[in-house]
């Protein structure tokens, strides 16, 4: 498996979670996301994701408005 670059992935990182220590890690944050039966933030429009609801219920609810 490839490393993470980390420097690389935090400047695109658009979670406003600071002090995640997944943040950046973005193997590990679809891990831990994908384990509580919800999407990384990066997934959101900032609007959104700013809210914290990471649930796979409101990913559809955003996207489905149109």
């Amino acid at each position: 498996m490839p490393e993470c670059n980390l420097k690389a992935n935090l400047n695109q990182c658009t979670c406003t979670y600071l002090s995640c220590h997944r943040r950046g890690k973005c193997c590990e944050c679809v891990v831990y996301h994908r384990s509580h039966g919800e999407l990384p933030g990066c997934f959101f429009p900032r609007e959104a994701e700013k809210t914290y609801d990471r649930s796979i219920r409101k990913f559809v609810e955003v996207y489905s408005k149109g």
